[in-house]
């Protein structure tokens, strides 16, 4: 395996592994032992445990960008805003842990911000913009849209999160039961 496609590798793993565990209670044995290569190994890939988070990071949020941009290019005419919902909902039920991950980058910065370090968010609030950017010219450039659309992908986010099945009535008159 080349060193890109090993750096992949290490990239899949730590959006599991920061999914499951956060960024204080993921450890950079945990993501080697995932990929099957050593410690040294990985740190010739990546600097830094900070520096794998955020490339898993901006996977995550570059791998919803595209999801949304196809959706949207592939909707019918008016149906642009269900096409991006649907295909959101399709990969939270297919691939939970990039949603997993998108709440672990909040509670990350939230952390970072709160001891002082302004940096560690830097990247990821970049990402984020580009993926609302996305977002918002695929609705029109609507800024209430856009709002709606986002404040919608997040309650669905945290209804997921906190474990509700579908069909629960905290879903009731949201999102797809």
């Amino acid at each position: 395996m080349s060193a890109e496609e090993r750096r992949e590798s290490v990239i899949r793993a730590a959006i599991t592994e920061f999914a499951r565990g956060g960024y204080s209670g993921t450890s950079t044995e945990v993501i080697a032992r995932r990929v099957g290569v050593s410690q040294p190994y990985l740190f010739r890939l990546f600097p830094s445990k900070r520096a794998i988070f955020l490339a898993a990071a901006a996977r995550c949020l570059e791998d919803t960008g595209r999801l949304f941009r196809e959706a949207a290019e592939n909707a019918p005419p008016g149906g642009v805003p269900a096409a991006m919902g649907a295909a959101y909902q399709d990969m939270i039920e297919r691939d939970r842990e990039k949603l997993l991950m998108q709440m672990q980058m909040y509670v990350a910065v939230a952390s970072a911000e709160a001891s002082g370090d302004h940096e560690f968010g830097h990247p990821i609030r970049e990402g984020w913009q580009q993926l609302r950017d996305t977002i918002h010219l695929a609705l029109g450039a609507d800024e209430d849209e856009t709002a709606g659309f986002l404040a919608e992908g997040m309650l669905m986010n945290t209804l997921v999160c906190l474990g509700y099945p579908a069909g629960h009535p905290m879903w009731a008159g949201h999102c797809k039961d």
